[in-house]
């Protein structure tokens, strides 16, 4: 099969998400055919470091023996078994009990899915579940954040706070509520401290759930830093103010872990590096660095107990997807948690992470660049038409989305999301590697300042 019969087949049958279809008509698919260890390669046999661990999800990078040979031995033993009615299989004992020894806070019992967003569906289920069992069946209503990604299914995306996935879809659904994201660069007001900015935000949670009703709010849903949003880093003392506000007028508190999860920010979970204290984590992407889809939900022991007398009282818990705990799955996930520990990876994250760091806040002194934030390995730079007053560019421009292309041409893939370039690679990839990966993006940088001049595009450069 040819390389253009599989650009025209892609074109004719598939359908991709996050994807303007008109354009990929256009340009047609990247294909990639195959990977090894923190580089892939396309179908023409063009090598590229893939520095956003494909969906922020291959920690292990693109060619792990060991995670083949899990899959395998497990294929071979049970390929499928499911964990309705007092059934399971030993893969899916063994990681809930690796998952409960390994958690950030005492946590009780859990609950598998396939997907990050069935995850957090699950989440908003039970968090509804857990206040009829209690006898508060009014507090329904759900607090997310401007800016979050948890997801595009119905519930999920109703928490996402992005508008692309709420136009046009109905989105969100009643009772789900936003505040403002936590970015300082960008959200601070002039004069405004980082710690007044975190009690500002902060009073503006309490503020919105005495204006719902305590007693209509039943969670708050947080990434430890968000993902998709950009990137975004919490300004210092926030959680620590936010937590306090949820104790006071109990609301739980779920702690979206599906991008931080697993040594992204250098610690086993976000959790454990901003100190937060869930009643909920949910869980994916790195728990089986990407080689099978699996999530987890992790509950705490209050929420298991009202669940289980609830269950009394019906009968039955009336939840639970096919492919929940499948038994390779699972098996892939135990081997890569073993994996991780085995090779001091999620402590070689904060090492490779003050590299990275070290390396990308050097490019605050490139005209292009305006903020530089992350932790471990999670990282965003963002870009400005001017460092003097953090103006962006014209979203039409879709500057971005250049750079992004100018990368790519050069081997290196990275992420756009609007004007915020995201660097997360797996965390298998090597000092030479983090280097190779700046000096590429650096070239991506000064070709977009000469793309810029060739539009006849000035940047701002008033002190």
């Amino acid at each position: 099969m040819t390389a253009n019969s599989n650009h025209a087949r892609d074109i004719a049958y598939q359908l991709h998400p996050q994807t303007n279809f008109s354009l990929h008509e256009k340009i047609g698919p990247t294909i990639i055919s195959r990977g090894e260890g923190f580089h892939v390669y396309d179908d023409a046999g063009n090598r590229y470091l893939e520095a956003m661990a494909g969906l922020w999800c291959a920690a292990l990078g693109f060619s792990e023996n060991r995670l083949a040979e899990a899959a395998a031995k497990q294929f071979a033993a049970l390929p499928y078994y499911q964990n309705f009615a007092h059934r399971t299989s030993e893969p899916a004992i063994a990681l809930s009990e690796r998952l409960i020894e390994i958690a950030p806070v005492p946590m009780s019992k859990v609950l598998f899915q396939s997907s990050g967003s069935e995850a957090n569906d699950t989440a908003v289920k039970l968090a509804w579940y857990y206040f009829h069992a209690i006898g508060k069946p009014q507090k329904r209503k759900i607090i997310a954040r401007k800016r979050a990604y948890h997801g595009t299914s119905i519930a999920s995306a109703s928490l996402t706070g992005l508008p692309h996935i709420h136009r046009d879809f109905n989105l969100p659904l009643d009772g789900f509520l936003h505040v403002t994201c936590p970015h300082f660069y960008r959200e601070g007001l002039p004069g405004e401290s980082e710690e007044a900015f975190a009690t500002r935000l902060a009073k503006e949670i309490e503020d919105l759930i005495l204006a719902e009703g305590p007693e209509t709010v039943a969670a708050f849903f947080a990434e430890p830093v968000m993902g998709t949003g950009g990137c975004v880093v919490p300004p210092k003392g926030y959680y620590e103010k936010v937590q306090a506000i949820l104790r006071k007028y109990e609301v739980l508190f779920v702690v979206d872990e599906v991008i931080t999860g697993f040594g992204r920010t250098g610690s086993w979970w976000g959790s454990q590096t901003y100190d937060l204290k869930p009643d909920m984590i949910s869980s994916a992407k790195a728990l089986t660095a990407a080689y099978q889809p699996l999530s987890a939900l992790l509950l705490s022991e209050p929420i298991y107990q009202a669940m289980k007398e609830q269950g009394d009282k019906i009968g039955v818990f009336g939840h639970g997807y096919t492919y929940g705990g499948h038994p390779i799955a699972c098996a892939v996930g135990l081997e890569a948690l073993t994996l991780y520990e085995e090779r001091g990876l999620i402590a070689g994250a904060q090492v490779l992470g003050a590299q990275l760091e070290g390396r990308l806040k050097a490019l605050l002194d490139h005209p292009l660049v305006g903020e530089v934030r992350g932790v471990g390995l999670m990282w965003g730079i963002e870009l400005v038409r001017s460092k003097a007053t953090r103006q962006a560019f014209e979203p039409s421009l879709k500057f971005g989305l250049e750079i992004q292309r100018l990368a790519f041409e050069n081997g290196l893939i990275v992420r756009a999301l609007g004007d915020t370039l995201i660097m997360t690679p797996p965390l298998i990839i090597t000092p030479e590697g983090i280097d190779d990966a700046v000096d590429r993006f650096t070239r991506a940088l000064d070709l977009g300042l000469d793309l810029l001049t060739t539009k006849g595009i000035a940047l701002d450069k008033a002190a």
